[in-house]
């Protein structure tokens, strides 16, 4: 059976992780009755800097249950940055890591499927909301928007996935060679290249406490994402400088033709299209700057993380499963399954 290790991100979520626990508790064991989930299979939490008392939690279900652990981290660094910090330590001890959020939305009874898939050869399984009734109208519409703008600007992501995912060790491997600052994971994953398959869920309500995606939040994710894979904002920035560029030289043909045949050039088009002008300089501006500002980031290559304090004891590592494997095999004489492919 695959060592399966479900890594949850936190921040701030002393209200919802007791039920977490448990429901992922109940849904370890079946999977471990079905023959899915192996004895060292684990619930990884990531506190990413909780000002309550979410360490305090996960460090007193760690001593109750050996299959919850956890890491802190030494500060907030956002949950893209503890979402690669779980998966990195995952990566040591299973045969799969799952993500998945603290607040019970992302429907756990298909964990089954996804861990099915893996055991036919998929490294990645992607969840795909089947449909989005459990989101505002602006937080539906804006979400759909963004997917269909990723995709316009040659953005490689599944339309409607977020960050629960199922993802092989070979593939976690893969995506610690990917070194960004500014990371975003829904589309560094599809970059891997591995087979991948997808599972179709129904999100549900928050179980309790609030968002930790605010809209400025939601807003510095989205533009991660586009500055992160696309350069085709600065195409169209040139684009735009050459339009503007021949409306003005025809504008300045046309003023000429008007003074020579004696014609009052009248002042309002003359000073609106300064404001055009003006608008359109400082929001070219404001695209490469941001650019830039990424490309500051990236250069000075800072780590995108740092574990202050563990808790609870992780499986085996899964380089000592191998050697184990290994000489078994080598007294045996035959061949032993791998789960981990």
């Amino acid at each position: 059976m695959p060592i399966v290790y479900l890594v949850i991100p936190c921040y701030n979520e002393e209200k919802v992780l007791p039920e977490t626990v448990k429901r992922l508790s109940a849904k370890l064991s079946a999977m471990a009755r079905a023959g899915l989930a192996g004895k060292g299979s684990r619930m990884l939490f990531v506190d990413d800097g909780s000002r309550d008392r979410t360490w305090e939690l996960i460090s007193r279900f760690s001593e109750e249950d050996a299959r919850v652990c956890g890491i802190r981290l030494a500060h907030n660094r956002g949950h893209q940055n503890a979402l690669l910090a779980g998966l990195m330590t995952a990566r040591r001890y299973a045969d799969c890591a799952v993500s998945l959020d603290a607040d019970l939305q992302d429907d756990v009874e298909v964990l089954d499927e996804f861990v099915r898939k893996f055991l036919e050869g998929c490294d990645v399984v992607y969840g795909v909301r089947r449909k989005r009734a459990t989101d505002t109208f602006f937080k539906r519409a804006t979400a759909q928007a963004y997917y269909r703008l990723l995709a316009a600007l040659g953005v490689d992501v599944v339309y409607n996935h977020a960050d629960y995912r199922l993802m092989s060790r070979r593939a976690l491997d893969a995506l610690g060679e990917y070194r960004e600052v500014n990371l975003f994971l829904r589309g560094l994953v599809p970059l891997i290249g591995y087979r991948s398959a997808c599972v179709y869920y129904d999100r549900h309500e928050r179980f309790a406490g609030e968002s930790k995606y605010p809209l400025k939040k939601m807003l510095a994710l989205a533009v991660d994402g586009v500055t992160s894979f696309s350069t085709r904002p600065l195409e169209l920035i040139f684009r735009l400088g050459a339009l503007v560029s021949l409306a003005g030289l025809v504008g300045t043909i046309w003023s000429l033709v008007s003074h020579l045949r004696g014609a009052a050039a009248a002042w309002a088009p003359a000073v609106w299209s300064l404001w055009l002008l003006g608008g359109l300089l400082m929001l070219c501006l404001g695209v490469t700057g941001v650019y830039l500002g990424k490309i500051y980031a990236e250069t000075k290559a800072r780590p995108r993380y740092r574990i202050a304090e563990r808790a609870g004891q992780p499986a085996e590592p899964a380089s000592a499963r191998r050697s184990e494997q290994s000489e078994t095999e080598a007294r045996s004489g035959g061949t032993v399954r791998d789960s981990s492919r």
